[in-house]
């Protein structure tokens, strides 16, 4: 249990009681339950909302549930894809490397936030009105299980320690296996969806992964939140654009 309570402390801002593990690479095999727990939040108060006395307002609830889910993660992965954003206009390895450790943001990291959030609201909303939410709790548990594959297959970036380095040094092939289960038995459960959501996450991270390597020559924190990021707006646009017919 504790690499549960490192997982769901170090993903979300969820006061969980209890002592964390020593070995942060403990953790990972529990990525994708936290994944979950992100989801079903996300999904309940989809359902509060729409037992409120009130005519729906499905761009509303849209709108707070994309504040919610950057709440609830301590926007820890929206910050890392404006920092990788950012890098992009860094032209060589360590330069990259140094323009993420910036704590300011630039124009591209910017532009980056913005276009996540309008994404992520307009096809929150369009999820909202075919009645297809539920879809929605697979999408944190996909990505969390994605960036375990990235930890657990690339090496750290950066030469000094970083909040990823100490769950990248001892990741296990276990730790890897055991997250990608999780993400497929899951997966079944939503039907041919499902699956489909958890290989087209996967292609998405093999993308990523050749880009990071040619870019970093490995994997840091911001590089892993840009990819949680980037799955998220795919996957819930896939889930949006074939609305009610997803059922």
């Amino acid at each position: 249990m504790k690499g549960f309570i490192t997982a769901i402390r170090t993903l979300t801002v969820i006061p969980f009681p209890g002592d964390e593990s020593d070995d942060f690479s403990e953790a990972l095999p529990w990525f994708s339950a936290v994944g979950f727990i992100i989801g079903m939040v996300l999904f309940l108060f989809s359902a509060l909302w729409n037992v409120l006395p009130f005519d729906k307002w499905t761009w509303g609830c849209a709108a707070v549930i994309a504040v919610l889910s950057i709440w609830l993660t301590r926007g820890l992965h929206t910050d890392g894809l404006a920092d990788w954003a950012d890098s992009l206009g860094g032209f060589g390895r360590e330069r990259r490397l140094a323009i993420m450790k910036d704590s300011s943001s630039g124009a591209f990291g910017v532009i980056a936030i913005v276009l996540v959030i309008l994404l992520k609201v307009i096809a929150f909303e369009r999820i909202l009105s075919s009645g297809t939410f539920y879809f929605v709790i697979a999408v944190p548990v996909i990505s969390r299980c994605m960036l375990v594959e990235l930890q657990s297959t690339m090496p750290y970036a950066r030469s000094e320690e970083g909040m990823a380095g100490v769950f990248i040094k001892n990741a296990k092939e276990h730790h890897r296996a055991i997250a990608h289960v999780s993400a497929v038995v899951f997966s079944f459960v939503l039907g041919l969806a499902g699956p489909v959501l958890y290989l087209s996450a996967f292609a998405v991270t093999m993308i990523m992964k050749g880009m990071f390597r040619r870019q970093f020559n490995g994997i840091t924190g911001d590089l892993l939140g840009a990819t949680n990021e980037i799955i998220e707006v795919v996957l819930l646009m896939m889930i949006a654009i074939p609305g009610a017919v997803l059922v």
